[in-house]
């Protein structure tokens, strides 16, 4: 069992709706469980409705959304040594107010699929429910909802290159070596004043 943190790393994963956020994070999530870390996944699907159900899709509803779900992230970095949090997180003025508030310890995680691609994949069926004019205020589709990807990413996987299992083995390569520095750069217990047991 490795050492648990008081407060754990967050890993914002950010890309568009069909890019593979959720299922990478479930996916390396369930691997460090098994390495013997506490992982948690926070998927931004399932906290909108709980966090932000009055708020629309425009710059300002967006950046606001992503503040809401980093301070519920800040909240419960007790619970776990890595928060796995799946989000489209679009503009980077919410990328920005997430890397404040969770700093240190964030890391911006771009899952890389371009328009094309997650639009053939399609997995909720969105994409085609927003050329049917059924999504006016489509992330990422809508001309007046674009996606502005990261400029400068902690770290990037290529999901509309590559295969899923490769995806998932880069990223939970860089996810528990960023785990493993931080317990290594813990401070120890002092053994001062114990009584030796022999």
């Amino acid at each position: 069992m490795k050492g648990h943190s008081a407060r754990a790393l967050v890993f914002w994963f950010t890309g568009l709706s069909g890019s593979g956020k959720t299922t990478l994070a479930r996916l390396v999530g369930s691997r460090l469980a098994e390495a013997g870390w506490r992982p948690l996944v926070l998927d931004g699907d399932d906290l909108r409705p709980v966090l932000s159900s009055g708020l629309g899709f425009g710059v300002s509803d967006v950046v606001e959304n992503n503040r809401r779900v980093a301070e519920h992230c800040a909240s419960r970095r007790g619970e776990a040594d890595a928060l796995l949090v799946p989000i489209i997180s679009p503009y980077p003025e919410g990328r920005a107010v997430a890397r404040a508030i969770l700093s240190p310890g964030f890391f911006e995680i771009y899952v890389a699929a371009d328009l094309q691609t997650v639009m053939r994949r399609d997995p909720k069926g969105l994409y085609r429910r927003a050329q049917a004019g059924e999504i006016p205020d489509m992330l990422g589709f809508a001309p007046d909802y674009p996606y502005v990807p990261p400029d400068a990413p902690d770290f990037t996987v290529p999901s509309g290159r590559d295969t899923v299992p490769e995806c998932s083995e880069n990223l939970y390569g860089y996810m528990e070596r960023r785990l493993t520095e931080k317990e290594a750069a813990a401070p120890r217990p002092s053994s001062r004043g114990v009584p030796s047991s022999g």
